[in-house]
């Protein structure tokens, strides 16, 4: 799985060297946000229900024509598909916080998921409705500290960044 450390490892490896102490730097400035990304995975984790349901409901509200006949909301089974997907993203970056790198949204989640959507005609606008309401939601320090915000919201707009 990518993150900062294996990255760095892998390519001091492939260019036959040791890692550089630009290299270790970087290493070393992961390893002192640990605390604050694990704080980070740690509430969204004891929250994930309200989070996904409350990004659900304002993927919906914003695009309500998505439950008219033929649209991807049309039946009961298929909202629920939609709130699994915003769920399944949610425990990623939950995943990328735990390991400091964006490996789990990249290898699980973003590989392919434009394509996904186009061939079943799901709009990905929707689902980056659903992470930009939670982004934009996050209120510091009464659902976390500053540094673990800081931490779960660049989680949020790297996946925000990717679907668009």
């Amino acid at each position: 799985m990518k993150s900062v450390i294996t990255t760095t490892i892998s390519a001091a490896d492939a260019a036959g060297r040791f890692p550089s102490s630009s290299d270790l730097e970087s290493v070393q400035g992961n390893i002192q946000r640990a605390a604050a990304r694990l704080e980070a995975a740690e509430k969204l984790g004891c929250n994930y229900e309200a989070v996904v349901r409350e990004a659900g409901d304002a993927c919906f509200a914003k695009y309500s024509y998505l439950k008219n006949p033929g649209e991807a909301g049309d039946s009961q089974e298929k909202i629920n598909k939609c709130y699994r997907d915003i769920d399944h993203y949610m425990r990623l970056i939950n995943y990328s916080l735990v390991v400091g790198g964006t490996g789990p949204l990249d290898e699980w989640g973003i590989a392919g998921s434009r394509e996904v959507y186009r061939a079943l005609n799901l709009p990905a606008a929707a689902y980056v409705t659903a992470f930009v309401f939670t982004r934009d939601r996050l209120c510091v320090p009464r659902d976390m500290s500053a540094q673990a915000g800081v931490e779960f919201v660049s989680a949020l707009d790297y996946l925000i960044n990717s679907l668009c």
